[in-house]
């Protein structure tokens, strides 16, 4: 379609699925999460763990801020006509010149080519709001003018962070976090915007297997990279095989509940969305410590084999508890069943300390807790009823 009227979508419309043009407006955020994996895995292989995981998690909010407001956007008012896809195509240029500054941002404090792009994401989202507001009335009109003004708002903010003395700069990037989490809050006070449950969860399920393929694409070139140069087959085969038990245990427990029943409203909606940062950066630094793990086994990271493990097993402990959080512990019947993700948690923790072979050991215990998972859910459940096994 050339041009239509943007208006809001139904929250009930059968059928409704991700398109193709978010598919692919996923698909280009590989890229942004490649470049903090890469710094992350170089922070924490040379012994900064502190700088490393700062540096990951503002470069990584960014990333996922992004991706948020396009993807409720979306939910609610994708008329996708010709205007519509040259401003998703606008956004995801934008992300990929957030990407090109991504290391820069990372490595020196300097945010200059991240916030251009980010200011090009920006400029088409707002554009986006006020075409929605153009088409709308009443409450509705008044959210979306309150969405558009609060992105201006707060891009003004990242505008004046570039001229901040370096010593404050990270300071007030907090500041603007919390400034860019209350546009939403406040833009729907009022108004529900009328985003879809079942289209927002298949949305974030696509993101989650994309950072979790990303995990697996960076563990492949690590160790491929390393027999290439090493030969050392007995050091890297527990790494590979532990890494991938994790990741397949990650996917399994994520997409075990149907958590769409759950998004009712924005009381659900807004802590189950925002929870989501934690899910996505560590699915994401799964990866990032599995070629931490690698370069420790054939003596290229100048850490101590604790470190190497810890840079597994944290992420991991830390995707598995907020699944739980936000997903899990809703659909679970008695306490044997609550227990299971928040003991598996810890349990990867404790493998921190098992040597060379701790990757290994955290990727059987993922996997023992899928099986101990799926076997309570058999047990309890109803006859008939549906099998939810995290």
């Amino acid at each position: 379609m050339t041009y239509v009227p943007m208006t809001a979508r139904s929250r009930d419309e059968d059928h409704r699925a991700a398109t193709p043009l978010e598919l692919f407006f996923d698909l280009c955020f590989v890229v942004a999460i490649a470049q903090a994996g890469q710094r992350l895995v170089h922070a924490l292989a040379e012994g900064h763990p502190g700088t490393g995981v700062i540096g990951y998690a503002f470069v990584f909010f960014g990333v996922w801020w992004a991706w948020m407001n396009f993807t409720w956007f979306a939910s609610a008012y994708d008329c996708d006509d010709v205007p519509y896809r040259i401003a998703t195509l606008v956004q995801i240029a934008g992300v990929l010149v957030y990407a090109a500054g991504v290391s820069r941002a990372f490595d020196e404090n300097d945010w200059t080519v991240a916030v251009i792009g980010y200011l090009i994401m920006r400029v088409a989202l707002t554009a986006q709001w006020l075409r929605a507001a153009a088409g709308e009335s009443g409450g509705a009109r008044t959210a979306a003018l309150h969405y558009a003004a609060g992105l201006v708002i707060c891009q003004a903010g990242w505008v004046a962070l570039l001229f901040a003395p370096n010593d404050l700069k990270r300071w007030l990037f907090l500041v603007l976090v919390c400034a860019e989490l209350m546009v939403p809050v406040l833009a729907e006070r009022h108004h529900q915007t009328p985003w879809h449950a079942h289209h927002i969860v298949e949305r974030y399920g696509l993101f989650t297997i994309i950072v979790l393929g990303e995990t697996i694409a960076a563990s492949t070139v690590a160790v491929k990279s390393a027999l290439e140069e090493n030969e050392a087959l007995g050091e890297l085969l527990p790494i590979a095989a532990g890494g991938l038990l994790i990741v397949f245990a990650a996917w399994w427990i994520y997409f075990a509940v149907p958590m769409h029943e759950r998004l009712t409203s924005n009381r659900e909606a807004i802590p189950w969305g925002y929870g989501h940062l934690l899910i996505f950066a560590s699915g994401a630094a799964i990866g990032a410590g599995i070629e931490v793990a690698v370069e420790h086994a054939v003596g290229k990271a100048h850490i101590s084999q604790v470190a190497a493990n810890a840079a597994v097993t944290v992420p991991s402990a830390v995707f598995l508890l907020m699944v739980w959080l936000l997903h899990s512990r809703h659909f679970k019947r008695g306490a044997a069943q609550q227990l299971v993700l928040p003991v598996t948690a810890l349990a990867l923790l404790a493998c921190t300390w098992a040597g060379p072979y701790a990757v290994l050991y955290a990727g059987l215990v993922a996997t023992a807790s899928v099986i101990v998972g799926m076997t309570l859910a058999v047990r309890g459940r109803p006859a008939g009823g549906p099998l939810t096994g995290h």
